[in-house]
């Protein structure tokens, strides 16, 4: 059956921390909500745009309520997304070594996917200015379904439509969303140690843990031997 290799979008494939917290600065600064900075407030790159601007709100002096933050960040977020679609890629990069990489799985038969809980349209748009869309059979974001990660549908469904056997995908992820999404899809897992998670990652008990791309192809042949 064919392997799919199933990868996240932010902290994964690209670094996109610098180019998130300058969209979400972008409309919490003129409010007059406190500013995120690269060095503290990475972490919460990765958890969507509405984490990001409670993690602002959370820095207030007298920080609003549960509800009225809430509140506050769903108003806010489609000035977000406008703001990080004017700059998809100003600082944006992808991780060393990722071209190598999928050329590796490519020539050794695995179809390539991505499961992202960013909006599709962002995850498409930025994939193609990074050079890499038409390397990946099918991206599925936070809005292609009516489920999305940790939900094992949103993996299911990405290797289902790169034309992959589910039962022989491998999720690769950088944060405990990935990691779970893997658990409940009963698929192994690898993430990797530059992305943006807050907790250390030998806590998230994945299969396996790379530092760097070219780490990748060989563990995943160890996860999922060709048969």
């Amino acid at each position: 059956m064919t392997r799919g290799a199933i990868f996240d979008l932010d902290g994964t494939l690209a670094d996109t921390a610098a180019d998130l917290l300058a969209a979400a600065n972008a409309v919490l600064v003129p409010e007059g909500y406190p500013e995120l900075s690269l060095a503290r407030d990475k972490p919460f790159a990765g958890r969507g745009g509405r984490s990001m601007m409670l993690r602002s709100l959370s820095l207030m002096e007298k920080p609003p309520s549960e509800a009225e933050a809430h509140a506050i960040a769903t108003e806010l977020y489609p000035g977000l997304l406008a703001a990080y679609e004017l700059r998809l890629v100003e600082e944006t990069e992808l991780y060393d070594g990722v071209h190598a990489c999928l050329d590796q799985l490519e020539g050794a038969g695995w179809r390539l996917g991505v499961c992202t809980n960013k909006p599709e349209r962002l995850a498409v748009g930025l994939l193609d200015a990074l050079g890499v869309l038409s390397r990946f059979g099918a991206v599925l974001g936070a809005d292609t379904l009516p489920v999305r990660k940790p939900d094992p549908g949103h993996l299911i469904e990405t290797a289902r439509r790169i034309g992959a056997d589910p039962a022989r995908s491998v999720m690769l992820g950088d944060t405990s969303n990935d990691r779970e999404t893997a658990r409940a899809a009963g698929v192994p897992c690898v993430l990797v140690s530059f992305g943006f998670a807050a907790e250390p990652l030998e806590e998230l008990a994945a299969d396996a843990i790379a530092s760097h791309y070219d780490e990748i192809a060989p563990l995943l042949e160890q996860l999922c031997p060709d048969v």
